[in-house]
């Protein structure tokens, strides 16, 4: 009989039992997942509930310590009822504010539970732009949710609600979408970096996170006094610019100053003599050339210290001595 096809020998290894080739991940994929590893258990949802059920709304949080202390941003609880955290294992615990900051957007929680998950804490100010940065959060709900990207700029400023300004903030082009804010933007280590905090809607990779070392002297105080004591001037004022030649004749140490508009009765610039229509040029030895300026110089260590305050008044200048006072609860 004519043979038409031939077994294979049986010592032949079938191809589809061969194991598939070792997966090698390029050197980006595994740096981001490397980080992802160690900083993803420490990220929270924070979800705002109300006293009658159901939830009102949702953000995020980086844990900072075992014990369940944790950071997100102030705008995330404000007017809260009630808060819950849903950890990385989706498991939920209680949540409590400790404490709030909005002139840095950052507030202060404990968890329920211990044993928690935590982020080491890194240098936001050794940042170079170009470098790797993560963000994780819990974006539209989407829990624990990661993007990348890079340290687009540094040094920024960005206005508070409360209409302050915060310093040196971080920008990156890591993507951050409603959700976001209160999550952690990590290093290519796996350490914290910066607390995420605003887009700019419409735009596209600018989103901006409060720098971790503006966080590092904020939670001790927050946690010591639940806010953050600020000095008090207790004027209302305006940006005013100078003509060059009445800098000059005066010898003024920027291009503009603070036109006093109003003088809060009783309060410290009051006491101190400051009136209506008088510029402040110097505070402490310090120029004053905005609004903004005035409120950088009168930090908590200001408080109870007897200052300067240099105002151009009818032409001329007059140096006048403030008590500083801590700046009234809102």
């Amino acid at each position: 009989m004519l043979q038409l096809f031939k077994s294979p020998p049986r010592s032949a290894k079938p191809v589809l039992n061969e194991a598939p080739p070792r997966r090698v991940r390029d050197p980006f994929s595994q740096t981001v997942v490397s980080v992802v590893e160690r900083a993803a258990p420490a990220i929270i949802g924070v979800r705002r509930a109300r006293q009658s059920g159901g939830l009102d709304g949702a953000g995020s949080g980086v844990i900072l310590s075992t014990d369940g202390y944790a950071l997100t941003n102030h705008h995330v609880v404000d007017g809260a009822a009630r808060l819950e955290a849903m950890l990385h294992d989706a498991s939920i615990v209680t949540a409590e504010v400790v404490g709030a900051d909005p002139d840095t957007d950052l507030a202060l929680l404990r968890l329920g539970g211990g044993g928690h998950a935590s982020l080491p804490l890194g240098d936001s100010a050794a940042l170079e732009v170009g470098e790797l940065a993560v963000a994780i959060g819990n974006p539209l709900g989407l829990q624990a949710t990661v993007t990348a990207g890079v340290i687009s700029a540094l040094r920024r400023t960005l206005r508070s609600k409360a209409g302050r300004l915060i310093e040196d903030v971080i920008q990156t082009d890591a993507s951050l979408n409603p959700g976001n804010s209160g999550g952690a933007l990590v290093d290519s280590s796996g350490a914290l970096i910066g607390i995420n905090t605003a887009i700019i809607a419409g735009a596209q990779g600018l989103c901006f996170a409060v720098p971790v070392n503006t966080a590092k002297w904020v939670a001790p105080e927050l946690m010591r006094a639940g806010r953050v004591a600020r000095g008090w001037f207790g004027i209302a004022g305006q940006t005013q610019g100078f003509a060059r030649p009445v800098q000059r004749r005066l010898n003024l140490p920027a291009e503009s100053g603070v036109l006093v508009i109003a003088v809060t009765n009783g309060g410290p610039a009051d006491a101190a003599g400051v009136r209506e229509g008088d510029v402040v040029v110097r505070l402490d030895g310090q120029p004053a050339a905005s609004v903004d300026d005035i409120h950088r110089l009168l930090v908590g260590e200001t408080i109870g210290k007897r200052i300067a305050v240099e105002v151009i008044r009818n032409g001329t200048l007059k140096t006048l001595t403030m008590t500083v006072r801590e700046r009234p609860r809102a």
